[in-house]
């Protein structure tokens, strides 16, 4: 593909011609032109497939160039150049032919779209006038996705495929990378800038999805080249204005085990969801990993209770981003355990409104699902945390305003089933729902018909039951988990609620 700029500035024409690295993206530029009429004579020689040229000229102006242009080769790309105060020439351009326009004030990753645009366009029409190599490259394509996820057994396809893509030169050492980008307004265009550049660049055979590019490196020495790919992205990052993540598979000695470098890439890639939008990653260095916390703390659960509680979505995106970082610095962490504790933390969510609403969260049969996507977007781990509960937060707000009958009384209780595990007093209680101690006490006893101490006893002895049943901690752990050091005198309280020591309690749960 070639490019011949047209200007009478030289500053203009030599500045489009090396600001840019038109070699990676599959055009080469000629030699620019000073005016219309020297293209004219230079254009039958070198035969561009793009020109650009500048509207107002000394002698033949841009429009005249474009219109003899237009009607000498109508497959011909035709770009023009202009300023602001142009744009009626640019309007009369447009009808009689020219395909794009650039302002000369346009910044570099402006130009390089707009230049891709035009290659596309090309490339479109040399397929529609080759029907029958459309035809050929649908069977090449279909080959070789074959050849990467599944393997070719059929012998006619495999002669066909080592003819296609010349599997019968050595190549002992090839690679599947898979790569995403992101940061362009037509993300298909962005994947077909990548294409150019990655073919231009690396020995390698490139299958282009809807939102990723799949390429098999090819090489017939071991090297690792991970150094080097990664150089080529970062300064593909910096010529297209863009942010690429790439995932790495294994290494394999023949073309019949592309699809087990396939698989590794996939298990690599599927990291960028804690990794980020950006990097390299090898499936090397994720192999290893044993998987990072799943459940979520007693502790945690609590936090996020009072949050729900109180209704505060800035607090809740706060504490969200303060727990999914820290489980992203585990260097064992992965997309499954990461999955594991966000699923625990809505889980242990749901857990406190039942408890707070009972019988009435009737609307709530499970845990809202968390999504990876919104709207066609990769949702981050934090932001899919933070929509799943704000569903939660908001399921809480209905539920509660059904269930509550005494608002003060409600808000007490909450705050001691969220408190078990600590020494909490009638005071402190009466504190948080701002009532005079004795006036509350009166108030809960009317409200619950019991008093502080027998209620938060029952609330403790049941939370404890709930623990021996689910869990495997130890007789101390789940006495201090209910605010009980002196595990003699919890073991005695749960008997006299229960009619079971705790040790009894969990085995006969464990045998039925």
């Amino acid at each position: 593909m070639k490019l011949l700029i047209v200007d009478d500035e030289m500053i203009i024409r030599t500045g489009i011609q090396q600001v840019i690295d038109w070699q990676a993206l599959g055009i080469k530029a000629l030699m620019p032109a000073a005016s219309a009429e020297e293209a004219l004579e230079r254009i039958p020689v070198e035969q561009p497939n793009i020109v650009l040229t500048d509207i107002r000229m000394t002698g033949m102006s841009g429009l005249e160039l474009a219109s003899i242009l237009h009607r000498q080769y109508p497959s011909m790309e035709i770009v023009i150049l202009s300023g602001y105060d142009d744009f009626g020439y640019v309007q009369q351009a447009l009808r009689e032919g020219v395909s794009d326009y650039l302002l000369k004030t346009s910044r570099p990753e402006e130009i390089i779209k707009t230049m891709l645009k035009a290659k596309q366009r090309i490339a479109d029409h040399l397929a529609e006038q080759k029907r029958g190599s459309l035809s050929d490259h649908a069977l090449r394509t279909q080959l070789l996705e074959q050849l990467i996820k599944e393997g070719v057994k059929e012998a006619h396809l495999l002669t066909q495929s080592v003819q296609q893509f010349k599997l019968d030169e050595p190549s002992s050492y090839d690679q599947l990378m898979i790569i995403h980008a992101t940061g362009w307004e037509d993300p298909a265009l962005l994947l077909f800038a990548i294409h150019n550049v990655i073919g231009e660049t690396l020995p390698c055979h490139i299958l282009v999805g809807n939102d990723h590019i799949l390429v098999v490196l090819r090489s017939p020495t071991e090297m690792d080249q991970q150094g080097y790919l990664r150089q080529v992205l970062e300064r593909m990052e910096r010529m297209l204005k863009c942010t690429i993540f790439a995932a790495l598979g294994t290494k394999v000695p023949h073309y019949s085990s592309w699809p087990d470098s396939y698989k590794s890439a996939m298990q690599a890639f599927e990291y960028r969801t804690i990794a980020g939008d950006r990097g390299l990653l090898n499936y090397s260095d994720i192999i290893v990993r044993k998987g990072g916390r799943t459940v979520c703390s007693m502790e945690e659960e609590a936090e996020l209770a009072a949050i729900l509680v109180k209704g505060n979505r800035a607090e809740l995106h706060v504490w969200i981003n303060q727990k999914i970082t820290s489980q992203l610095q585990d260097e064992q962490v992965t997309p499954e355990s990461i999955q594991a504790y966000m699923h625990s933390i809505m889980i242990s969510g749901y857990r406190f409104i039942e408890r707070v609403c009972g019988s009435n969260a009737h609307s709530m049969t499970a845990p809202p699902p968390i999504r990876k996507h919104k709207q066609g977007i990769h949702l981050s781990p934090e932001q899919a945390l933070y929509d799943a509960c704000c569903h939660l937060m908001d399921s809480y707000r209905q539920q509660s305003s059904e269930h509550r009958g005494n608002s003060y009384v409600e808000q007490a209780i909450i705050y001691i089933r969220n408190h078990l595990h600590t020494g909490i007093t009638l005071q402190q209680v009466a504190r948080e729902v701002h009532l005079n101690p004795n006036h509350f006490s009166e108030v809960f006893k009317r409200e619950t018909g019991q008093n502080y101490i027998d209620f938060i006893t029952r609330e403790r002895i049941e939370r404890a039951s709930e623990l021996l049943k689910a869990s495997e901690m130890k007789i101390s752990q789940v006495a201090r988990a209910v605010g009980y050091e002196d595990i003699k005198y919890f073991s005695q309280l749960f008997k006299k609620l229960k009619g079971k020591t705790p040790t009894e309690y969990r085995s006969l749960q464990s045998s039925n």
